[in-house]
């Protein structure tokens, strides 16, 4: 028993350890139709490695052109840093397609690591699908070798990205008469581009502001688009943002997955890459499902028309009924989108006594979101009944009441300015002016009234928003007169009327007395007059104080003559005075800083 067992140990002593066979190693792409020996030399491409500073070594070049004129189809290798081959793929004879290659080392300021060095049969340069794979893919470089008839390899084309330059190039194209001329040193060329794009990253990081690209799509005509995006670049200039570039595309139908076409959406990806952009702003309201698609093809941040102009709110709004609206908005705004960016479904909670497995994350969130937007309406509820005691208090006072209403950056803070003589925040800004300010305004014969400056609109009005603030908008229905205020030098006017009109009607204003103020006189030059004339308007100036006499007269009217307003016993002709000074003190009835907030 016991020599058995010795003679057991050193027959196993003896034996030859089993040996693992190979890792049998894929080639990717359209392999049907290959013969065994070919998918066999394939295979055998991965025993090879690259020197360093090498596009590619000549016996490699050899393997590649000799199977791709063997088998006439496009044979291509991604090479590591290390030389290695990290992948075959096989193509047709025009192209191939890359398998997924992750998204390791991939970044803004970081190369992918992987360079891609393939065969073209009949000594085309590189493809813009080369070019794309290399910008979209980060890629080291992308280089094609010239298959000569007797199956050799040729010339060499290959192409790197390049840093931020003047003339906004993307990447740079080389050419090598031969193969034997590929050490070219890219060892070197890949570590100095790294360091290149880190220190353009740096610098963007220290200016602190978004760097953004406009996007534009219209099924209208292009005039409609343009005009858009004249006011869309006004509203990232308001919200602080960097500029690039602004892109228009028209179409019959709106792309319900990326909203424009997914070749302009390439071309974005590759603009936005080569201006170093962080952000896309679109001129229309995403989708949950566009935004994440556009988001996952770009890598970018995503914006829409409704978030930029939540955004220019949230920075501008001062006060705390003001804030509060802004907020409700964003979380109604939130609330769909919540699916689109969660990325931890698997992640529960609950145990004893809990519901089930619990809630998932989502499902937490989204009820969190709704109790906080019940609470918001609840407190702005309370907000609207204190208001309307105050506005109870200030009628009692027996004051005509004006607002001053327009779309927005068309001049009314600069009219309240003119005809009170307050100091009221100007700036040549969308949405400069928020939080409303009241002031008194004293007309000839001693007789006062409440004049009060309130938000601009704008076309297309969030719906969030516009409900949101649907409680301080009602604050208008008290106005006496509505001074409806153009920009009479903006080309667009009409549409402009047609959109603050479109927002009156929904609040049930139109019945409420309007004058139609069209303002810039001194830049519309004479065709101001011809329009207040047709329009049965009142042309000025508020920045030169150009017509506002004319301007008090025809209020007067209104408010008086044509008994809108309890007129003293006067027995003089209704002929204005000069305008007096605004009285240092707010409006009675008011509080020193009214918190409410009207779009």
């Amino acid at each position: 028993m016991r020599g058995r067992t010795l003679y057991s140990a050193r027959t196993k002593l003896r034996c030859p350890p089993e040996r693992k066979p190979p890792i049998q190693r894929d080639v990717h792409g359209n392999t049907l139709g290959l013969k065994q020996s070919q998918l066999q030399k394939l295979r055998h491409t991965y025993r090879r490695r690259v020197g360093e500073g090498e596009i590619i070594s000549p016996e490699l070049a050899r393997h590649l052109t000799e199977v791709a004129a063997e088998t006439n189809r496009q044979i291509g290798v991604l090479l590591d840093r290390k030389g290695d081959v990290e992948a075959v793929i096989v193509g047709n004879a025009t192209k191939l397609e890359l398998p997924d290659i992750g998204r390791a080392r991939a970044g803004q300021v970081r190369l992918r690591g992987l360079r891609l060095v393939h065969t073209h049969l009949h000594g085309e340069p590189l493809t813009r699908d080369d070019l794309t794979d290399l910008a979209l893919l980060r890629l080291d470089l992308v280089a094609a070798i010239a298959v000569q008839p007797d199956g050799l390899p040729g010339s060499v084309e290959w192409a790197h990205l390049v840093a931020e330059n003047p003339q906004n190039e993307l990447w740079h194209v080389n050419r090598l008469r031969q193969v034997h001329d590929a050490d070219v040193g890219v060892d070197k060329l890949f570590s100095d581009l790294e360091d290149e794009f880190s220190r353009a990253a740096a610098l963007r990081k220290t200016d602190g502001t978004e760097r953004a690209i406009l996007v534009g799509m219209s099924t209208k005509g292009r005039r409609v688009a343009e005009e858009s995006m004249a006011e869309l670049k006004e509203l990232a200039r308001s919200a602080g943002v960097n500029i690039l570039d602004a892109i228009v595309q028209g179409r019959r139908d709106v792309d319900p997955k990326y909203l424009i076409g997914r070749g302009k959406l390439g071309d974005l990806v590759l603009r936005s890459m080569q201006l170093m952009a962080s952000m896309i702003i679109f001129d229309a309201d995403l989708s949950p499902s566009q935004a994440r698609h556009i988001g996952e093809e770009t890598s970018l941040k995503i914006i829409d028309r409704t978030q930029l102009i939540l955004d220019i709110f949230a920075q501008r709004a001062q006060s705390a009924d003001g804030k509060l609206q802004v907020e409700l908005a964003q979380l109604k705004y939130l609330l769909p989108r919540l699916a689109a960016r969660d990325d931890s479904l698997s992640r529960l909670t609950g145990g004893i006594g809990g519901r089930g497995p619990g809630e998932t994350k989502l499902e937490i969130d989204k009820r969190r979101v709704r109790d906080r937007i019940s609470y918001l309406e609840k407190k702005i509820e309370r907000l609207s009944s204190d208001r309307a005691v105050r506005r109870r208090s200030r009628n009692r006072n027996e004051l005509p009441i004006i607002s001053i209403v327009g779309y927005t950056n068309a001049g009314k803070s600069t009219l309240l300015n003119a005809l009170t003589k307050s100091e009221v925040l100007v700036e040549d800004k969308l949405f400069a002016t928020l939080d409303p300010t009241s002031r008194r305004l004293r007309f000839p014969r001693d007789r006062e009234v409440i004049i009060t400056d309130t938000v601009g609109f704008i076309r297309d009005l969030p719906k969030d928003l516009k409900n949101a603030f649907r409680a301080t908008l009602e604050e208008l229905s008290d106005a006496d007169l509505l001074l409806h205020v153009v920009d009479a030098a903006d080309p667009a006017w009409e549409d402009h009327i047609r959109a603050v009109e479109g927002i009156l009607g929904e609040l049930e204003l139109l019945q409420t007395p309007r004058l139609l103020v069209f303002n810039k006189a001194d830049r519309a030059g004479p065709e101001a007059q011809a329009l207040a004339a047709r329009e049965k308007g009142v042309a000025v100036s508020a920045l030169s104080k150009v017509g506002l006499d004319e301007l008090l007269r025809r209020a007067d009217r209104v408010l008086w003559a044509e008994g809108k307003a309890d007129e003293p016993a006067q027995t003089e002709p209704d002929q204005p005075g000069p305008m007096s000074e605004a009285s240092p003190g707010e409006a009675p009835g008011d509080e020193p800083n009214p918190p409410s907030l009207a779009v």
